[in-house]
């Protein structure tokens, strides 16, 4: 089996990081905000604000888990400009393939991008959110040293008519 290996996403990723982010959210609506139907008409141009540019996008980085050559998963980290808030960062748009589930993709994800935010000394803590009903996502956010400060309930509606909470999680990165 090839090694995985996770980067930093670069101009050339962004079709498959697209494919993927497209597949993810038509397979598992009730893991992500955004909405398949939107965002498969969204202009790939329009990932570059993903990647690490200097501009003003709030986008730090976003890492890529490739195995073979092929992107398997991603995790996206930003930070606003605001300098009262500049040292607070947030994760989104965490995803890992079905044909690579359990396999300590995201695991590896997230220890790559809290390495990345420790090695900040202006960054304090990192947040995100996550669909209160994912068991297995809130159990890896919590074995990687999350904890939960809040829930926003009806946070999320689906067309089905589901109602989903999100749990709102923190890491601090300096002590």
């Amino acid at each position: 089996m090839d090694e995985l290996l996770i980067r930093p996403m670069t101009e050339p990723d962004l079709p498959a990081y697209k494919a993927l982010r497209d597949a993810m959210l038509a397979g598992h609506p009730d893991a992500f905000t955004s909405d398949a139907e939107t965002e498969m008409q969204r202009d790939l141009a329009s990932y570059r604000s993903r990647l690490p540019s200097g501009t003003d996008s709030g986008t730090l980085f976003t890492l890529v888990a490739l195995i073979g050559g092929r992107i398997i998963g991603a995790l996206t980290c930003e930070r606003e400009a605001r300098r009262k808030v500049a040292h607070m960062a947030q994760l989104v748009g965490m995803m890992v393939s079905d044909t690579h589930h359990g396999r300590g993709i995201g695991r590896a994800l997230l220890a790559d991008a809290i390495s990345r935010l420790q090695a900040s000394p202006e960054l304090a803590q990192v947040t995100l959110s996550v669909t209160a009903s994912n068991r297995a996502a809130v159990g890896l956010y919590e074995r990687m040293g999350f904890t939960r400060y809040g829930r926003l309930p009806d946070a999320v509606r689906l067309p089905d008519g589901r109602r989903l909470d999100k749990d709102l999680m923190l890491r601090r990165l300096q002590a």
